[in-house]
């Protein structure tokens, strides 16, 4: 029996031997490894980060066009996080992320790179088209009886979407925030969700985001604006570990309550849109609806963050300015198509300390939001910039959009409008350079989502003038 023992632990010592020579076990970097998810993000002074989600015990190798070879690094290992106590929904659960986050900074300079081999999107130097989408996830909702039908692809269309954006061919794409809405589980007996995962961790954002828009995904590097549903009571853990552009931080994961006031309120930066343009990216997560006190720490916090915003406005010739939450927008009334105010009275007390008339610095032309879950372009007969409302690419729509705003309409104090049009029905954006002479020159197309355009806009120096197509065509 001691012989047998002996010879059976030099058997399992060189069973472990040949597996650590790779002569067992496929490597790490074979196109075996399986990936939940392979995306790039692009963050402050235009970092980009490629990140791959697995299920293997290690990271993966990333292979770059020089042929060098590097295994990227751990962000967020694994773990199943206990409840917080204070979640949005009362039949919220632990979140589990049974998955491994891994992370590679995009070496300047290369080309192309791959991941187990699949093609990573590489950065652009020349951005010339750039898709936009926001409020894009599932609504599973108890609190507001809220269940749409996420196996429907009509009703819940955000893999449409992804497949029409993405054969557009983009150098860029930009999520305007609100990316996870499953949130509750659905109801028993309702077929139009059933099976749907539910709660915070990674199977839900599997199936709001990484699933629907693997073409999407695939195609471009993607900037992330932080919404509203990624605060850190409801789907911050998982925004903090696969999308946030920063490296990852203990004090900003939102696991912990006493950490919210760093981690809800993420500092302002910029990305660079090419030509002179840039995107400054303003977490407005945790914004209020209701005027501020200026007592109130998260006033200090905006208006600490405005004034960053006015220096990294001064770095380019025309800033777009992305918040989750819009200043100057109309949402729908009660009554179908009747207008009410749709901006965030919480920001606007905030940001009008800061600049008092226009609420943003004078190099920010044009204002980028989500939020009110539908397609609105205005300009204004004052020095406003441009606002435009894109969140309308897959989340349940609530209600119909105005379908006319008067001439002189107050947005907010002094903000008169100008030129409108809004889009009620599910959609997506494209912003296209026109004039490479002049930065502040754009072409914005509205589409559906099977890709055919409805609305084309004419975008230079904070203004915008806007037709459906069929006017556009009347207008030859």
């Amino acid at each position: 029996m001691m012989i047998n023992g002996v010879l059976k632990s030099v058997f399992v010592i060189m069973v472990a031997a040949l597996g650590a020579a790779g002569c067992g076990t496929a490597p790490r970097n074979a196109s075996t490894v399986s990936l939940e998810a392979l995306f790039t993000v692009t963050g402050a002074s235009d970092r980009s980060v490629v990140r791959a989600i697995t299920r293997a015990r290690d990271c993966p190798e990333i292979a770059w066009a020089d042929g060098a070879r590097s295994t990227m690094q751990i962000r967020a290992q694994p773990a199943t996080i206990p409840l917080r106590g204070d979640s949005a929904q009362s039949d919220a659960k632990p979140a589990v992320f049974d998955v491994l986050t891994c992370e590679a900074d995009w070496v300047t300079g290369a080309t192309s790179a791959t991941v187990a081999g699949q093609a990573v999107p590489a950065p652009r130097k020349d951005i010339r088209r750039i898709v936009l989408i926001a409020d894009t996830g599932c609504r599973m909702k108890a609190s507001e009886n809220a269940f749409q039908a996420c196996n429907d692809k009509v009703l819940w269309p955000f893999a449409d979407v992804a497949r029409s954006a993405a054969a557009l061919k983009p150098d860029l794409v930009v999520h305007i925030g609100d990316i996870h809405y499953r949130e509750s589980p659905c109801p028993a007996g309702n077929k139009d969700c059933a099976g749907s995962p539910w709660g915070y961790g990674f199977d839900a954002w599997q199936a709001d985001l990484f699933k629907p828009a693997e073409p999407l995904l695939a195609v471009a590097p993607w900037v992330f604006v932080r919404g509203n549903h990624e605060s850190c009571f409801r789907a911050g853990q998982g925004w903090f570990r696969f999308i946030d552009a920063a490296p990852l931080l203990v004090e900003r994961t939102c696991d912990s309550t006493a950490q919210d006031v760093i981690a809800d309120f993420s500092e302002p930066y910029a990305v660079s849109a090419g030509h002179g343009n840039q995107f400054i990216i303003f977490d407005s997560s945790k914004s209020s609806g209701k005027s501020y006190a200026v007592t109130d720490p998260a006033y200090r916090n905006y208006v600490a963050q405005m004034q960053k915003v006015a220096t990294l406005a001064d770095a380019a010739q025309h800033s777009f300015f992305l918040s989750h939450h819009p200043l100057l927008a109309f949402a729908p009334g009660k009554k179908n198509a009747e207008a009410k105010a749709g901006g965030s009275q919480g920001l606007q007390s905030a940001f009008a300390s800061v600049n008092p008339q226009r609420l943003f610095p004078d190099k920010v032309s044009v204002l980028m939001h989500g939020h009110i879950h539908l397609f609105e372009a205005i300009s204004f007969a004052t020095a406003h910039p441009a606002s435009l409302v894109l969140g309308n690419s897959g989340s349940a729509n609530e209600g119909r959009a105005p379908e006319r705003i008067a001439t002189g309409t107050e947005a907010f104090p002094g903000a008169l409008v100008d030129d409108y049009i809004a889009r009620s029905e599910y959609g997506f954006a494209t912003l296209d350079k026109v004039d490479d002479g002049d930065a502040s020159h754009w072409k914005l197309t509205e589409y559906d989502t099977q890709g055919k355009a409805v609305i084309r806009c004419d975008i230079r120096d904070s203004k915008s003038r806007c037709r459906t197509l069929s006017e556009a065509a009347l207008l030859k």
